[in-house]
């Protein structure tokens, strides 16, 4: 129960590990030398976080020796560290944080010799999802667990000794990259991949706009633009009763605004920018009209102003913790994880627990997400910070253009282009009314009749070879360990599910058709050799004469015929239906009745390669 309650929290954290070579230090000389590089470390991340605009937590380290330090895993494990500075920073909406992270751990390696860091989040090794099309064929996110590392500015994986993938502790990772380093160093397209990937979040991109705001707003951010971080989820979080603080404006009143500059993350500029709201008259915002070329800055302005009003608001003292909104989305955490295990509010055990989880609350509520601090803090500089209105409302008239924020409006080509450098291109098949019918419903048949396993459905335009090698190499690598399991033959059970799909009538007289009175009459009474001379099967031949009798219906009518050379003496001109043609056009009608949306067309021809026209 003690780790739920320490694992309890947002899935938005990251927790990274540097670990020097000091294991045969002493205890207290360990303490002293992991101060000592701390203070090390700390210089490398202020050179490249002077500027940074961290969205929630920035990047904090402290010391653990080996007597302080066990480790809490998710899965509820536990394991001994060597001594190691240890961090966690929550990075909220905004994924750059966790990757900027990576970078630094990085650059710390590189920069200070003998260390070697470790970075996991709630999901994991997750700097591997970006190599996943280069890992080696044992690696998943299981056997990954502890063989992910970063030494010397580059990224390691310790594979498996022997073909044997089990468990490996963090010291006997360490200890094999020290030992050969040469041969944990990932290749060169998986290093490629991870470097890419930081390469698009360092150096950072910001977005600097001017919003109007009150003047005691504009003299806080010059003092601290960090708070802006903070003010945008605080009032993209709002609630019912931060509404209330809202429309009270007690610490920042709109009668005194100013126009100023404020830089800002993309990822905190949009949220800005898509966050409606529209205040209370009342409460003294007079806003222009929508189309005013100032009503931009000024909704921005009130978006950030409530967003600081909320957090000075919270700073204030609650009475018991029970009226505490950290409190409150704490406990409801801990029932959806079943901390509390079904038992009946007010028992002993229930008690006892509950205890326990005010009382790591209380000790850890500065880390929670509805933290006091930044209230506080709002409020401190709100009493110390000078504010000179006349020189800020100057200062404001001469501020340069905004920043262009077209990249807020992705067309569809862009976002097509997008996924294109991301997954690579496909040869697509354009798909429209003017399609050859015969060669799209080929398409459809063999992604239909492909093999697929367990593991998901292949398409047809995969490299079936490299698909079929890969699978050999991981059942010949599972064989040792599943030996004694019962085999089974993926083809003939496929072959059986097929003929029952396909309704295959078996080579024996147990289906004698014939017998059926009903439909006898169909039969031509001087076709009695026809099973012999014809390879159609009386169930074809009542398809044939279900298609003769809907073709002097309503529904018949609807479907697209094609030319063909078999006669139908009992209804004139008769034409059979045109099935591929029919398949084509039912798609294309399906497509435009989603509206741009997602829907059944997009969602099973995408992956086979089938691009939908939208000129159609």
């Amino acid at each position: 129960m003690n780790n739920l309650l320490q694992t309890v929290r947002e899935d938005d954290f990251v927790e990274y590990y540097v670990f020097p070579e000091i294991e045969h230090v002493s205890e207290d000389g360990q303490q002293s030398v992991l101060e000592s590089l701390l203070s090390q470390v700390s210089n490398v991340i202020d050179k490249y976080t002077k500027d940074y605009l961290w969205h929630k937590d920035p990047i904090k380290f402290v010391a653990r020796t080996s007597l302080s330090n066990v480790l809490t895993h998710i899965e509820d494990k536990k394991e001994s560290l060597p001594p190691h500075l240890y961090g966690v920073s929550h990075y909220g909406d905004n994924i750059e944080d966790e990757w900027f992270i990576v970078f630094l751990l990085q650059t710390i390696t590189n920069e200070i010799p003998g260390l070697i860091a470790k970075v996991h989040d709630s999901d994991g090794e997750f700097i591997l999802i970006e190599a996943a099309d280069y890992l080696p064929q044992w690696a998943n996110p299981e056997t990954c667990e502890n063989r992910v590392y970063i030494f010397e500015g580059k990224n390691h994986l310790v594979a498996p000794q022997n073909g044997q993938i089990e468990g490996i502790s963090t010291e006997q990772a360490l200890k094999a990259i020290r030992v050969d380093s040469d041969s944990t160093v990932a290749s060169t397209d998986i290093q490629n991949s991870i470097q890419k990937k930081i390469s698009s979040i360092y150096p950072p991109t910001f977005h600097h706009a001017t919003i109007f705001v009150p003047s005691a707003i504009a003299s806080i951010l010059n003092v601290n633009p960090n708070l802006i971080s903070s003010a945008i989820q605080a009032f993209c979080n709002r609630d019912p009763i931060d509404l209330k603080a809202c429309r009270a404006m007690k610490y920042f009143p709109p009668e005194q605004r100013v126009r100023t500059r404020v830089k800002f993350t993309r990822c905190l500029y949009a949220m800005l920018s898509h966050s409606r709201y529209l205040p209370d008259k009342k409460t003294g915002w007079n806003l222009p009209s929508a189309n005013s070329k100032d009503y931009k800055e000024q909704i921005l302005g009130v978006r950030v102003a409530c967003g600081f009003e909320i957090l000075a608001s919270q700073a204030k003292p609650v009475d018991g913790i029970e009226g505490d909104r950290g409190w409150t989305d704490y406990l409801k955490s801990l029932n959806e994880k079943g901390y509390f295990e079904g038992l009946l509010e007010g028992c002993n055990e229930y008690t006892k627990r509950i205890g326990k989880a005010k009382e790591y609350y209380l000790e850890h509520r500065e880390s929670m997400y509805y933290s006091p601090a930044i209230g506080r803090e709002i409020l401190r500089l709100l009493r110390s910070v000078e504010c000179d209105y006349e020189k800020l409302k100057k200062q404001g008239e001469q501020l340069p253009e905004d920043d262009s924020d077209s990249w807020l409006d992705v067309s569809p080509e862009e976002l097509d282009k997008m996924l294109q450098d991301r997954y690579g291109k496909k040869n697509l098949l354009k798909l429209n009314e003017n399609t050859d019918a015969t060669h799209f419903a080929q398409k459809v048949n063999s992604f239909l009749n492909h093999v697929s396993d367990l593991e998901g459905a292949e398409f047809p335009s995969e490299d079936t070879k490299t698909i079929q090698s890969k699978k050999k190499k991981e059942v010949s690598f599972a064989q040792a360990e599943y030996s004694n399991r019962v085999n089974f033959d993926p083809d003939a059970f496929t072959n059986a599910l097929q003929n029952i799909l396909n309704f295959t009538i078996p080579e024996d007289d147990s289906w004698d058709l014939d017998s059926d009175s009903d439909m006898d009459e169909y039969e031509d009474e001087n076709d009695s050799t026809e099973p012999d001379a014809s390879k159609k099967t009386k169930l074809q031949e009542y398809m044939d004469q279900m298609d003769v009798e809907l073709a002097s219906t309503t529904i018949g009518q609807s479907f697209q015929k094609k030319s063909s050379e078999d006669q139908f003496d009992d209804i004139e001109n008769f034409q059979p239906v045109d099935i591929d043609v029919n398949a084509l056009k039912n798609i294309l009608e399906s497509y435009k009745a989603q509206l741009g949306e997602a829907g059944p067309s997009t969602t099973m021809l995408g992956p086979m390669g089938v691009h939908l026209d939208n000129d159609n």
